[in-house]
């Protein structure tokens, strides 16, 4: 078996040594790159190759590249690198990398010409003086051979190994059992229709109700396709910590049932919360974990890769003994795991580190999305930029000298804008044109700047100064699926100051090429309903194949009540209290136990419990705050014990609307005071006015699909398995609408407590729009 490598990603691992160094210096972006290697090549004779196809053998290893140039009048072959700043400011450990690239094309150059030796020339071309500096040695073909096997043997080693791990990680996960005794309802159905999408190279959405194992359901299996499939990787991406935690277990449980299989399952985080000093910047002269990080990076790599579970602690432990930084060490091992679990924006955002990776290296992944109804706004948040008029005021006082002027004509374009605008709140067609050549000059001075004093910027100049390359990244990208918009505040002020956004209001145009790029992605929630919603705003392919899993659920289980004779509008709001306290109270009285109530805001929450506490004083309750860290939420959760009895307040579409598991007597019931509709506001409605433009349904676009998801999935807590029985009181009359009542689960029987009567089903199959194919069919049904 042979393994093929690029002559960059060869010389990545195996000639890099010294310090890590992230201090931020700006690079030419990668047009500016494309546009300084043509300029260097039509600057040469007309004999002068471009893009000179290369590559050799060493053993079992394929080393292939295309070098930079090659002028055969000179005999002189080329590594041309772009740069800006000082080049007198250069690493020496970068230029010791640029060197050991052009030395492996030029044993491949020699090679191919038969050459017995060689010009090598590093070039390095200044985008913004375009001027060139050209460092030339003369090399013989024997020294560049025996660097180039020297390199490869290195390398070799480790090859040889990946590809042992590889074939018995084949082997072993082909030989994979279920990890329990049997599948629960629809958990087989589920894994089914997952092995078929990723078996025909097509996207899945599948939703499936909480309680059926979906982690597992998916996880286990996209192992089992790995050999078939010939994947690279499995990501697993989550939404938020808890999901990350599942998948983490689940892969657990799959790796202990098969006695540890030769897999590795890599856990990633973020950046802050990796750090292990904070106080500290990311460069050798400051972390000592960065000091000579590349130096030791091969033994912490190898450590690492005899492990299956690297989770955050066991490769801060690796990374420690070792002396390296663990989010960088996590970085690498992305390289190298089967399966990497971490959140969305590792393979969504702009900037996506699993997304490059996979796309330079021509890795074949199968991506699972958890919780996929939460990608719209996330995938929203990624593709937005703002800027705080406060922030620019501030950074203006503490900017150097230099860059004095661009700051202030980026202010005097942005006052400019409040002259034509009488609302406090105003979307427009498009970003000004003059506002945005301000803000591309000023960014434009910043990263002069930084070239020319690489200690660096004051953190909240630097922290604008990104905010503006955001903004003006996204400006490029506007269209009919932004907004522009201006928010003024501090109105007291003689001059108003304001807040401009470039939002995001439809993400598929970003979203849908990352789902294609996968052999198979695969997007699972217990609310993905209306399909056709999500479609429309994940931008899924044309061929996406869509499944609603039976629930293992029966109605018995759930007592679902409409409480239909009140109303909690804002301006029905204070004349809810009382009729929901009386509610909140009878539903205790009648089955004491452990309940979460639900509420549209903060305030509403904290106006019921109030009243509740002095009408009921015996009852026990305890309320969600604003910004509660991890312990915070971990200790409201702690609260709900076997056998307890009490109220948890919370806020619907917050921390504990999803993703939280409360089996048993931990939670028997859930109180749901509103509809889950977003704020009316201007930015809310101006979203809906694009929605109706593009899909013809704004209201339901922009406020009913998702706030009936929250309620669903806040409904979603009390359920947890088959054994489990509970209670939901739906309180506003709005539930009974059958617009609304079509996006319940079809497993509900739905009741009105205070208008006795005939019980009314849930919606039928016909009835709802989200009509999968059957769960005794795979999946065939495109959306």
């Amino acid at each position: 078996m042979s393994y093929s490598i690029a002559v960059r990603a060869l010389c990545e691992f195996t000639a890099k040594a010294g310090d890590l160094d992230l201090r931020f210096t700006p690079s030419p972006t990668a047009l500016e790159g494309i546009v300084g290697h043509r300029t260097v090549a039509s600057r040469r004779s007309e004999d002068y190759q471009s893009e000179v196809a290369l590559e050799g053998q060493y053993l079992s290893l394929k080393v292939k590249g295309r070098a930079d140039g090659y002028d055969p009048a000179q005999n002189c072959l080329e590594e041309v690198k772009t740069y800006r700043g000082d080049l007198s400011r250069q690493p020496a450990n970068h230029r010791q990398l640029h060197w050991a690239q052009a030395k492996i094309y030029g044993w491949l150059m020699c090679r191919k010409l038969d050459l017995a030796q060689i010009n090598l020339a590093l070039v390095y071309f200044d985008i913004v003086s375009e001027k060139e500096t050209c460092l030339v040695e003369t090399f013989g073909a024997t020294q560049l051979q025996l660097f180039f096997e020297a390199h490869c043997a290195r390398f070799l080693l480790w090859a040889e190994q990946e590809m042992a791990h590889r074939e018995a990680r084949n082997r072993a996960a082909g030989q994979l059992a279920f990890p329990h005794a049997d599948f629960r309802p629809g958990q087989r159905h589920l894994a089914e229709s997952v092995f078929k999408a990723v078996s025909t190279g097509r996207c899945l959405m599948a939703q499936a109700p909480t309680g059926i194992g979906k982690t597992v359901g998916t996880l286990f299996p996209m192992l089992k396709a790995l050999a078939p499939q010939q994947l690279d990787k499995v990501f697993f991406l989550t939404a938020k910590t808890p999901g990350r935690q599942l998948a983490l277990d689940a892969a657990r449980v799959i790796l202990e049932r098969a006695e540890a299989p030769p897999l590795r399952v890599l856990e990633m985080i973020a950046r802050d919360k990796a750090c292990e000093h904070p106080d500290k910047a990311c460069h050798g002269e400051s972390c000592p974990l960065a000091q000579g990080f590349y130096d030791r990076l091969p033994a912490a790599r190898q450590a690492a890769s005899g492990l299956n579970l690297l989770h955050q602690r066991a490769l801060r432990e690796v990374a420690l003994a070792h002396g390296v930084c663990p989010y960088y060490l996590s970085q690498e091992m992305a390289r190298w795991a089967d399966v990497v679990v971490a959140d969305y924006n590792y393979y969504f955002d702009f900037s996506a580190l699993l997304f490059g990776l996979a796309q330079a290296n021509n890795w074949k992944v199968a991506v699972l999305v958890d919780e996929a109804h939460n990608l719209v706004e996330r995938g929203r948040q990624m593709y937005s930029a703002t800027l705080d008029q406060g922030a620019l005021n501030a950074v203006r006082k503490i900017a150097p000298e230099a860059l004095k002027k661009p700051l202030q004509r980026v202010n005097r374009e942005w006052n400019a804008l409040h002259g034509q605008q009488l609302a406090v709140y105003q979307a427009y067609a498009k970003a000004p044109e003059k506002l945005l050549q301000a803000l591309s000059s000023c960014s434009a001075s910043i990263g002069d700047y930084l070239n020319d004093h690489p200690q660096g910027l004051d953190s909240a100049l630097q922290g604008f100064y990104f905010d503006m390359l955001q903004f003006c990244r996204v400006a490029e990208l506007f269209d009919e699926h932004f907004l522009f918009d201006i928010a003024k505040r501090d109105l007291d002020r003689k001059r108003p100051l304001s807040q401009l956004c470039l939002r995001n209001v439809v993400p598929a145009g970003f979203i849908g090429p990352r789902l294609t790029a996968a052999r198979s992605t695969v997007l699972f929630s217990a609310t993905l309903s209306p399909r056709h919603y999500y479609a429309d705003l994940l931008g899924t392919p044309a061929n996406t194949v869509c499944i609603d899993v039976e629930s293992p659920f029966h109605a018995d289980q759930l007592q679902v009540h409409i409480v239909n004779r009140i109303s909690t509008r804002f301006a029905h709001r204070q004349a809810s209290l009382a009729p929901i306290v009386e509610l909140i109270a009878r539903q205790f009285s009648e089955r004491p136990g452990n309940y979460l109530a639900f509420f549209s805001s903060f305030d509403y929450s904290q106006q019921v419990a109030q009243l509740l506490a002095e009408c009921h004083p015996h009852i026990n309750l305890w309320s969600q705050s604003r910004g509660m860290g991890e312990a915070q939420r971990q200790q409201f959760l702690d609260q709900f014990t076997e056998g307890g009895e009490g109220i948890g307040f919370a806020v619907l579409g917050g921390a504990f609307g999803e993703g939280i598991d409360l089996p048993g007597a931990r939670l028997i019931g859930a109180f749901i005071a509103t509809l889950g509709l977003a704020q009316f506001n201007p930015v809310n409605e101006q979203m809906k006015r694009r929605m109706a433009a593009i899909f013809g349904a704004g209201h339901d676009y922009t406020y009913l699909f998702p706030g009936v998801q929250k309620v669903v999935q806040a409904a979603g807590r009390v359920i947890r398995t088959q054994q489990d029985r509970g209670v939901v009181m739906l309180i506003d009359d709005r539930f009974g609408e059958s617009k609304v009542r079509q996006l319940l689960p079809r497993w509900w029987s739905i009741r009105d407590p205070l208008a006795p009567g005939p019980e009314m089903d849930g919606a039928s199959a016909e009835d709802s729009p989200f009509q999968f194919g059957s769960l005794s069919h795979t999946p065939e049904k495109q959306c």
